[in-house]
């Protein structure tokens, strides 16, 4: 089975190699050859195991249970019935378009799937509804999941991760409960064969006795004082370069001297004698590189006889060097002014252009002083260093940097640093012949740049790494002469890695041959706070070798040890670090919670009590008490003594003769559902999997994000430049696979970034903090990335479904009352009307009248299409209809530079509309009959056409009066965000009572101004153009919103020079002011621009009131006079085009904040502004006079009770005849236009608007005098997702996901085939885009508890919006489904 590979624009990364096609899918993640192979520890059993992924994707990975509910405005509320596979029809291509089809019930088309129609043949949407070319052959199609064609290229990778998330079938969900962290995080159930501690409490163990001897001197610096004079010409330091030949030697006599002229020169010669730069005590930063020991010793030793406090820290490369920050707050915490340097590293520090050093991120202001020797003054015959006995002051400070990369100072007394030395020289066995006078820290002597060159200088002991040893043996083909027969002790000083066992045994097994004896090697182990924790001693010639410890790994994750005897693969082999350093005493406890004694076979952090290692974090009292003041308490609780120990930071167990082994570091472990894991250990497990040529060895970073109430691993790792896309791929499914089959733990995420960008440590190494903060700030930029949120293991859910509890208040509302409507007669004379006055627009409507009925060859009843742009003409073609006794039917003109998209949704309606004539203008009619046209529909099928252009001054016979107010006025067509095309019957009485009921809410007279920035074809926008002016006989000032396109200030120009009071306008119209003009409000002001007239901005919409953007305007153009108060929306539906419009008496609309996860439960759960997991809802506008509603269940039909989530039903005489249909199938009509509620009010007929919302009373007094109840819409019951048995509402996931990163522009969520897919569009740079993809699964799993099956990255503007301002998510679904979206990166989440 294969993984589905990412897929990537070849354009986005430059560092990957140029191919110019998508590999293959199937072999994206073959297994059949390169199956893993460990190195060390890994037998070829692995490799069987995880021969197929099914062994660990059935083990892990469990599929959430989503279905998509994007299903017909036809079906909303209907209990859900599995729909049986059904055979697909031949004809059921998606771009086709059937000219002649007959409709066999009363349906509009379903665009959302492909599930045949009943009876009949079906209507297809073309491509501007659909998304998908004409051009694709059948053969580049097939059968999802769902059924529903797609192109194959995406749906076998959606099929390939389907297959790969096959899980055995979830628990019956629960009735019902709160989707909070303690049911929706799947508790684990106790796993009886959990192995547990059966041991004994550990006995504290004791070191040796630290020796007592006559001579020692009372203070390091009396040591150095009594070498320099009593041997003088003895070599204290040797320095090699690369090819081994000495750089120089540093005798005790030359140490002694240029130490004595530092400290001369530090105490006296940086100030005045009045006023000195340094006072004993003051720390002084030591910046030397490691390349240069001789230095770092005299300036080391001038500190201690300055009596000065040293803290050495790496050179700085750059003002933004990893960790610079951290370093720079030690710094400064610790009141360092002055840093000690050499000249060679002054000169290669970065500066400014004026020649000084810059200024590092975060560091204190310092003094730079060179300590070369020749900038150093001769002391006076008369001066003597004051060398006092070795107390408790603090001798030097040594930096360590945290789990979370905050850096501590651990300071080290004189005391300590004296007894360390004294411990090491015991345990060493050191001798004055060795020379080997240890400063303060075993790698202080470790300063060897050529390893294999050290090996060779007949030394007796030496100090090394295991990078070092590997570099010796990559550097062994050429010393073959090499003889390593002399040394009697090569101490490891990462002994305590784990994994240091197997480079031990390879350096014996190449130097063996060369003399190296095996008893010389001795592992130890050390930390900042105690410094040399235990050291193996070398063993007699000949004596057997101290026994392994072969652990088993899943018994380390529960923290006991067991001996690991079945599986290889899951074993970890260690070696002991020796014994505890002479006059120690150490015990194990527990590394979480109380500091208790563990049991003899349990894993705890070792803690010490000695003499010899650091006594505080400097400055930090607080967390000094916790690391440096622990007393062990015994399984009771009580203490075990009154002696301080302190923790090591090490984790670990004593074995059999009091050995100590080291498991891991505290620093370094990944607590993941309770079970621990090394970070060391995951790291070595991806190196053994093979091919190691995708990535570098030594760059691989380990560590774990807080997602979803637990810890997650997260593994980056640098790729090679010349690794490929699918080697990469590969190599990282298989580490997948290899870190679930070794360690039993899920990978959350594995991303590869390009070489050399991870950030560094000083050393080399990799700052893990900083990559951390990368990848959680969105700023890694990985060229390849596979999450696996899949691993999550996200509870059940349900919803409850019931009645209204009794004593409740009903939800519901009504508008003022209406009064009676005089007269039916739309038309009226004598009032301007934008360029045209009623009377100028009565004689062009005859014209129409005369025209259709001489050449139309009409009937009575007949509908006929008007293909306008928005104009005068529009409004007379479509009274010319009503005058001739037809049915006009409004469409949107294909648009000339994109018809192939545009034209075949005009013929689309055109066919369903059955019309029997177009009118339209002369460029227009070119357009309908050009070859372009014919390329996308079939032209000579056209009904006729008729241009409204040059008509003659004729008048018709008689005027068309409709015998009654219910006759069909005329039809408007629209396409829903879910791709419905719906049509409904609008009747003269209930355009009539719609507009009464605006001019009512309005205040609309006949003195009124009012600018209307909409499209006019369909909804409200319609009415407002076509005919509330007429009918109220105000001045309608019309403003086509694609003119702002070519001039964007055109809409708040006309406000300002009209001055306007009343303006309406759509979303898209309001974010193109909001982005284009936000920044230019000074200039506008300058102009002369005035918003202070505006009393009422309504926004037309069927969607829930868009709060962030309606703020953001009123914000932006407060400086321009418009008021906050101006700002509102307005609510409609299919079914009743005004529901809800902010009048003029009403109070101002209220914010109410909701909580999120109450809302997927259907339930309304008010809270507080800034409550965690809430969302503001704004009211969706005055109800209109003459409406009433009611807030209904959907599935029981009953009535609700107030501020319980519902649909909301409509109850009013401007309501939609029903939808338009051609044979009279009632079954839907009466469902939708004429339904009751189960109970309460039987005998009244309401109509479904499709939407969930809630209404609540609240404390404002409407005009009345009655306590206002406001309606909130939440979202349309058809776009709702229905996930893990929970209803999502898209906007709620889509407002988390773009907050996730700086640069996502806009995003759009689906789901198909039980995978939710995010859409992102990217406004910044493409190799920022695959940063994006565990930004967004991170937010969806943590704000809503979902989990992203694909994330697609893409360029902006490519989400499809209407001319509504809404997006079009079904549309973006199909084009992804048929590849047409070209993205930047499409991740399939595992």
């Amino acid at each position: 089975m294969a993984l589905p590979m990412p897929t990537k624009r070849r354009s986005a990364f430059v560092q990957s190699p140029i191919e110019t096609c998508t590999p293959p899918d199937t072999s994206s993640a073959s297994e059949d050859e390169g199956s893993l192979r460990r190195k060390a520890a890994f037998s070829a059993v692995l490799a069987q195991s995880l021969q197929s992924p099914d062994y660990w994707i059935n083990r892990s990975v469990q599929s959430s249970s989503t279905s998509s509910s994007a299903s017909s405005t036809l079906s909303h509320g209907e209990p859900k019935t599995q729909p049986q596979p059904q055979p697909q029809p031949a004809v059921s291509l998606l771009a086709d378009v059937l000219a002649h089809t007959r409709i066999e019930n009363s349906v509009p088309p379903d665009v959302t799937s492909s599930t045949p129609l009943e009876t009949g043949s079906r209507v297809d949407l073309p491509p501007a509804v659909r998304g998908m070319s004409r051009g694709q052959s059948r053969s580049s199609i097939l059968d999802t999941a769902d059924g529903v064609p797609v192109n194959s290229r995406v749906s076998t990778k959606i099929q390939q991760l389907l297959n790969t998330l096959k899980r055995p079938k979830r628990p019956p969900l629960s009735e019902f409960f709160l989707d909070d962290s303690e049911e929706i995080v799947e508790v684990p159930q106790p796993d009886p064969n959990t192995p547990k501690p059966e041991g004994r409490q550990i006995i504290p163990v004791k070191g040796e006795p630290l020796g007592v001897v006559s001579n020692w001197p009372p203070a390091l610096q009396a040591a150095l004082a009594r070498w320099g004079a009593t041997q003088a010409k003895s070599p204290a330091l040797t320095a090699l370069d690369v090819t081994g030949k000495p750089l120089y030697t540093l005798t005790y006599g030359k140490l002694w001297s240029r130490s004595l002229k530092l400290a001369y020169t530090l105490l006296n010669k940086l100030g005045t004698k009045t006023e000195p730069v340094l006072q004993p005590g003051d720390r002084v930063a030591l910046v030397y590189p490691n390349s240069d020991p001789g230095m770092f010793w005299v300036a080391f030793y001038g500190c201690l006889l300055a009596e000065v406090i040293p803290v050495p820290i790496e050179v700085p490369l750059s003002r933004q060097d990893a960790g610079s920050l951290q370093i720079g707050f030690l710094l400064g915490s610790c009141g360092v002014s002055l840093a000690l340097t050499s000249e060679l590293c002054l000169k290669g520090l970065p500066k400014t252009p004026s020649g000084e050093i810059i200024q590092f991120k975060g560091w204190p202001r310092m003094k730079w002083v060179v300590t070369d020797t020749k900038y150093l003054t001769k002391p006076s015959k008369d001066w003597q260093p004051h060398i006092p006995t070795a107390n408790t002051d603090t001798a030097y400070i040594e930096y360590k940097a945290s789990k979370e990369g905050t850096v501590m100072g651990v300071a080290v007394s004189k005391t300590s640093m004296l007894t360390h030395c004294q411990a090491l020289t015991q345990a060493c066995n050191y001798c004055e012949e060795c020379h080997e006078q240890n400063p303060h820290h075993h790698s202080a002597i470790c300063c060897h740049e050529s390893m294999s060159h050290v090996l060779g200088a007949k030394a007796r002991v030496a100090l090394v790494k295991c990078r070092d040893l590997h570099w010796a043996m990559m550097a062994h083909k050429d010393q073959r002469d090499t003889n390593l027969s002399s040394i009697r002790m090569l101490i490891v000083a990462d002994g305590a890695n784990p994994w240091s066992v197997s480079s031990c045994d390879a350096f014996l097994n190449v130097f063996q041959s060369h003399g190296l004896k095996p008893e010389v090697i001795c592992p130890c182990a050390t930390s900042p706070e105690a410094l040399t924790v235990a050291i193996r001693r070398p063993g007699a010639r000949g004596a057997p070798l101290p026994a392994r410890a072969i652990l088993s790994m899943g018994g380390l994750s529960h923290g006991v040890i067991r001996v690991n005897t079945e599986d290889k693969n899951s074993a970890l082999t260690v070696q002991d670090v020796g014994h505890i350093m002479p006059g120690a005493l150490m015990c194990i406890v527990k590394p979480d919670g109380p500091p208790q004694l563990c049991k003899t076979d349990e894993i705890g952090e070792i803690v010490i009590n000695s003499r010899a290692g650091g006594t505080m974090y400097y400055g930090l009292p607080g967390v000094t008490k916790n690391t440096f003041e622990v007393i062990p308490v015994n399984q009771a609780g009580a203490p075990i003594g009154e002696i301080p120990f302190s923790r090591t930071g090490l984790l670990g167990f004593v074995g059999p003769g009091s050995l100590v082994f080291v498991v891991g570091k505290i620093e370094g472990l990944l607590l993941v559902s309770g079970r621990r894991h090394n970070a060391d250990d995951l790291v070595a497990t991806a190196l053994a999997v093979e091919p190691v040529k995708t990535v570098y060895r030594g760059r691989i970073a380990v560590f774990s994000v807080t997602v979803f109430y637990d810890e997650r691993i997260v593994i980056v790792a640098e790729q090679r430049p010349d690794a490929s896309e699918e080697d990469s791929f590969q190599w990282m499914s298989r580490v997948l696979q290899a870190i679930d089959s070794i360690h039993q733990v899920g990978l959350y995420c594995l991303a590869l970034v390009p070489a050399n960008t991870l950030p560094k440590t000083p050393l080399g190494g990799i700052h893990i903090c900083e990559t951390k903060q990368n990848f959680l700030e969105g700023n890694l930029h990985p060229c390849n990335i596979l999450l696996c949120p899949h691993t999550l293991d996200v509870g059940p859910a349900s919803m409850l479904v019931g009645n209204l509890v009794a004593g409740k208040r009903i939800a519901q509302a009504t508008g003022r009352e209406l009064g009676v409507v005089e007269d039916q007669d739309l038309i009226r004379k004598g009032v301007a009307v934008c360029t045209a006055t009623c009377a100028q627009l009565h004689k062009r409507a005859e014209k129409i009248t005369a025209t259709l009925m001489e050449r139309g060859g009409l009937n009575t009843g007949d509908n006929v299409v008007l293909l306008y742009p928005p104009g005068i003409d529009l409004i007379a073609a479509f009274y010319g209809c009503l005058y001739a006794g037809v049915i006009p039917v409004t469409v949107r003109p294909p648009h000339p530079q994109n018809l192939a998209a545009t034209l075949p949704t005009v013929r689309m309606i055109i066919d369903v509309s059955k019309a029997a004539c177009i009118l339209t203008t002369q460029p227009l009619m070119r357009i309908l009959r050009s070859r372009e046209a014919a390329a996308s529909v079939n032209i000579k099928t056209w009904p006729t056409i008729i241009d409204t252009d040059d008509l003659p001054r004729k008048r018709p016979p008689h005027i068309y009066k409709p015998p009654t107010a219910e006759m069909l006025a005329y039809l408007d067509f629209s396409v829903s965000t879910t791709g419905m095309l719906t049509g409904v019957k609008m009747s003269h009485a209930a355009i009539s009572t719609l507009c009464r009921s605006i001019k009512l809410q309005c205040e609309l007279y006949s003195s009124r101004q009012i600018a209307i920035c909409l499209d006019p074809y369909c909804g409200l926008g319609f009415v407002l153009w076509c005919l509330s002016s007429v009918y109220s006989g105000h001045q309608s000032i019309l403003i086509p919103p694609l003119e702002l396109e070519s001039s964007l200030p055109l809409w708040l120009s006309t406000l300002s020079q009209y001055k306007i009071r009343d303006t309406f306008c759509s979303y898209s119209v309001m974010e193109l002011c909001t982005k284009g003009l936000g920044t230019q409000t000074e200039m506008l002001k300058a102009r002369g621009l005035n918003l202070s007239c505006v009393r009422s901005c309504v926004v037309i919409a069927e969607e829930r009131p868009r709060l962030a953007l309606t703020q953001s305007f009123s914000k932006l153009f407060k400086d321009l006079g418009l008021s906050p108060r101006a700002v509102s929306t307005a609510f409609g539906s299919r079914v009743n085009l005004a529901i809800c419009l902010q009048g003029t008496a009403g109070p101002d609309p209220s914010t109410v904040y909701v909580d999120m996860k109450s809302l997927r439960h259907d339930r309304v759960r008010l809270v507080e502004r800034g409550a965690p997991q809430s969302i503001p809802l704004m009211e969706s506008g005055t109800i209109l006079p003459g409406v009433r509603v009611i807030i209904v269940n959907p599935e029981t039909r009953g009535p609700l009770g107030d501020s319980h989530l519902g649909e909301i039903w409509v109850n009013s005489p401007h309501s939609a005849s029903g939808y338009y249909t051609i044979y009279g199938e009632e079954s839907l009509q009466a469902d939708h236009f004429n339904t009751r509620l189960s109970f309460g009010e039987p005998h009244t007929l309401w109509a479904r608007t499709g939407y969930l919302g809630f209404i609540k009373r609240t404390e404002l007094l409407d005009a009345s005098g009655d306590r206002h109840d406001a309606l909130f819409v939440v979202g349309s019951l058809d776009e709702t997702l229905e996930l893990r048995g929970l209803r999502y509402h898209p906007i709620d996931i889509e407002t988390s996901v773009s907050r996730a990163h700086r640069c996502i522009a806009e995003s759009a969520v689906f789901t198909w085939t039980n995978l939710l897919v995010v859409v992102a569009e990217l406004s910044g740079s493409e190799q920022e885009a695959l940063d994006l993809v565990p930004l967004v699964t991170n937010v969806v799993l943590e704000e809503h508890h979902l989990i992203v099956g694909v994330v697609v990255i893409v360029d902006p503007g490519v989400i499809p919006i209407n001319s509504r301002g809404e997006k079009q998510r079904m549309h973006l679904r199909d084009s992804f489904l048929a590849d047409q979206l070209d993205p930047i990166y499409v991740a399939y989440n595992m």
